[in-house]
């Protein structure tokens, strides 16, 4: 079996989950290559090879120095047969979600998304992936020829494993873009995208306002953290989408999880509820968020946070 990797990359910077995707296909056992697909982009072999690629190929072409859906998913299917690769995986991210659909029409080829688990049965690959809300989990396996993978971030720690990258260059030919992505506009600069923390402290309808919002970034800022919201925050407007978790908004898998105020709707629990550790702080007892926390503090918000934010101080 054969995989390849494509390496997502934005403003010049590997994304995390690429690396993510190395150490899994290195755990698998399979040969495995990277592609990366650009313009000014052979920078990135030396990155890459720090978590043990020992082959990255270039599919390059000045046209893709602006990202273009339809472009890539052309490309990167024309390298999937190009290799010869019997999987292609990528992340279930905001770009894996456009670009993998369309690669998958171009190939004929089965998907399976939003993967949690992804092992070796045997020849073939055995995946698990919630559904339903996280109701129910399914194990997939695809039968198509060439199987294309989407792999949530952080489910997977990517672990440096220093290899010698040897590299391959493609001039690629320029698909007939029919949309191009001309600027990204993100929010505070500098802010840790919550799908890419290790640590999210989110906030809900229970702090009152957006004038509270200070004791979650207060809160996230000791902790290295990111900050979330839940959506009822995000539809009041306390909040900017980028920063809502759940089904309508991002999915995440960080090792800690810290539910400041959000009673736990089903939506909610649907984006959040594979962490590895939940602590839950809500003055409600019967608040559904107990109910897959790993620890619950029953008590006052506003009296808890500001007593944490005093101690992680006074260590610091």
């Amino acid at each position: 079996m054969k995989i390849l990797i494509y390496a997502e990359h934005r403003e010049g910077k590997i994304r995390k989950i690429t690396y993510e995707n190395i150490t899994l296909a290195k755990q698998l056992g399979q040969p495995f290559e990277v592609l990366v697909v650009g313009s000014d982009v052979d920078h990135f072999a030396d990155e890459m090879a720090k978590y043990g690629a020992e082959k990255v190929v270039f599919y390059k072409n000045s046209a893709f120095a602006q990202y273009s859906p339809d472009g890539y998913a052309k490309v990167i299917a024309k390298a999937v047969q190009d290799r010869g690769a019997d999987v292609l995986l990528m992340g279930a991210t905001s770009t894996g979600k456009d670009l993998g659909p369309r690669v998958g029409a171009i190939l004929n080829a089965a998907m399976a998304t939003d993967c949690t688990k992804v092992e070796l049965d045997g020849d073939d690959l055995k995946l698990l992936r919630p559904m339903y809300a996280g109701k129910v989990h399914a194990s997939i396996r695809l039968t198509s020829p060439v199987k294309i993978v989407t792999v949530r971030p952080n489910v997977y720690s990517a672990a440096e494993a220093p290899a010698s990258a040897q590299t391959e260059t493609v001039d690629a030919e320029a698909a007939d873009f029919k949309a191009v992505v001309k600027e990204i506009i993100s929010g505070a600069q500098g802010k840790l995208d919550v799908t890419e923390a290790d640590i999210i402290v989110s906030g809900g309808r229970g702090m009152k306002g957006p004038e509270n919002w200070h004791l979650i970034e207060d809160l996230a800022g000791l902790l290295g953290a990111a900050t979330g919201a839940s959506r009822a925050a995000v539809d009041a407007g306390w909040r900017p989408h980028d920063e809502q978790v759940g089904q309508t908004g991002k999915t995440v898998s960080p090792s800690l999880y810290i539910a400041v105020g959000i009673s736990g709707a089903i939506q909610h629990l649907a984006g959040m509820s594979s962490s590895k550790y939940i602590v839950a702080i809500n003055k409600d007892p019967e608040a559904p968020i107990f109910k897959v926390a790993d620890y619950g503090i029953v008590a006052d918000l506003f009296e808890v946070v500001p007593r944490m934010i005093e101690e992680l101080k006074s260590k610091n």
